[in-house]
């Protein structure tokens, strides 16, 4: 009989294909993936430290699946991810029933590391960092899943240092992927049926500044749009200081890229700004937009916020306030700072109430709510171009795909659609998805 895992992914696209990456591996030491952790003989989480929460989040976790390594002492408990490159032997000083930590450089590690385990039991830790070409060996390396839509890892790590965030610490310094690989790889997934491509990064602009690459992101992203059979393309996440003209052009020039672009504010005041170590005012924020909506109309953004980092001020936050109302972005991904271990940000004082941060989060919400509704109310009777994915969650007898700003899109349809790009009206518009009609193609 096989052995059966049980995968749980925290955070952010980077650990959805690193675990993409982990199933593989595990499928050629002969497990099954289950989706109930009770049926499992290994237990993996795939963890993200980006907020407080979150790595809290992985310990109630653990803790929940005591009682399972009590009954059954032959079960396997491993963390990996950004958790376990922050934690480290700490982890399992704090959960001794826990086997394995391995960190984000070292998931092709871990079939050794079940060996190991399974011959001997105790516990081990793997949270070597590495440079060179030993790094560029660390990009995922995946099977196909019949996927219509994927992403494709192109950069590794940050050397940004914004000083709230954890990722160079625990996601190391920044290296860019060959561009033939990267190439090789899109193709390799289009002739085996996937339709779009999301280039991805934790700054992807920056592509080809450090490392191996060796073009520009706007060439690269060129490039892969020329691969026949591929319907659409996108990228993520970008910096704002990396938002460069030829890069703007792109949005013009090429027809498959969808006109959706994340792009990372976190606050509108240059005091805050600044004390982030974002390496951009303002106004250098706005002009790029504006550019962008200049170039582009019918382009739609998202971004991230960070409300109440340490020494913001209620003049800061309505600035950021100032600033969603003339952007208008179609949706913000809005956070409560949270202080995270070896980040300058640490050290700052704070003097904010948390009472203070609380009231500020809440507005946050209420008025970017209230643009978001409104951007996606102007869809309501628009016919739009979805590309179609599977099966819907809303029902029998539903599909749901993507529009170009990649908001869900779900109607009636069969599985034949799947794959293919379709019209449809929308006929509905709810929080986070549209319902909608197709019409004749």
């Amino acid at each position: 009989m096989s052995k059966l895992f049980y995968l749980e992914t925290f955070g952010c696209q980077m650990n959805v294909v690193d675990s993409e990456w982990i199933a593989t591996l595990l499928a050629e030491q002969g497990y099954s993936q289950v989706d109930q952790a009770a049926m499992a003989d290994l237990i993996i989480l795939n963890t993200c430290s980006v907020r407080n929460k979150a790595e809290r989040k992985v310990y109630g976790h653990l803790g929940s699946f005591k009682p399972l390594k009590d009954k059954n002492p032959q079960l396997i408990l491993a963390v990996g991810g950004c958790v376990a490159q922050q934690e480290g032997q700490r982890l399992l000083d704090k959960v001794p029933y826990l086997n394995i930590v391995f960190g984000t450089h070292n998931v092709g590690k871990l079939p050794q590391l079940l060996k190991r385990v399974e011959g001997s039991g105790g516990q081990y830790c793997e949270t070597t960092h590495y440079l060179g070409a030993k790094r560029l060996g660390q990009f995922p390396q995946r099977d196909e899943n019949g996927a219509v839509s994927r992403f494709v890892t192109i950069v590794q790590g940050c050397d940004n240092f914004c000083s709230y965030c954890v990722v160079p610490y625990v996601r190391g310094r920044e290296v860019s992927r060959d561009s033939s690989d990267v190439i090789a790889e899109v193709k390799t997934l289009v002739n085996q049926g996937v339709r779009e491509i999301t280039l991805l990064g934790q700054n992807v602009n920056s592509y080809g500044q450090k490392g191996s690459g060796d073009m520009s992101f706007p060439e690269l992203l060129e490039r892969v749009h020329d691969i026949d059979g591929l319907r659409r393309l996108r990228f993520t996440s970008s910096h704002p200081k990396d938002l460069s003209d030829e890069l703007i052009d792109c949005f013009a020039r090429l027809d498959k890229l969808c006109k959706h672009m994340h792009l990372a504010v976190q606050s509108g005041s240059n005091h805050i700004l600044r004390q982030m170590n974002r390496g951009y005012s303002r106004e250098q924020y706005l002009e790029r937009v504006q550019r962008l909506q200049q170039l582009c109309p019918q382009i739609r953004m998202t971004t991230d916020l960070i409300v109440g980092f340490p020494g913001e001020s209620e003049e800061d936050f309505e600035q950021t306030v100032d600033l969603l109302e003339q952007v208008r972005f179609a949706d913000a991904y809005s956070f409560l700072y949270s202080p995270r271990p070896q980040t300058k940000a640490c050290e700052l004082d704070d003097p904010v109430a948390a009472s203070e941060k609380q009231r500020w989060f809440e507005r946050l919400l209420q008025v970017q709510g209230r643009i978001s509704e409104d951007v996606w109310q102007n869809d309501l009777g628009q016919v739009q171009q979805v590309l179609v994915e599977g099966g819907s969650r809303q029902g029998s007898g539903q599909m749901f795909g993507r529009n170009q700003w990649n908001r869900i899109v779900n109607f009636d349809g069969t599985d034949d659609l799947v794959g293919k790009l379709v019209l449809a009206r929308i006929d509905k518009v709810y929080r986070n998805s549209h319902l909608a009609t197709i019409v004749d193609q």
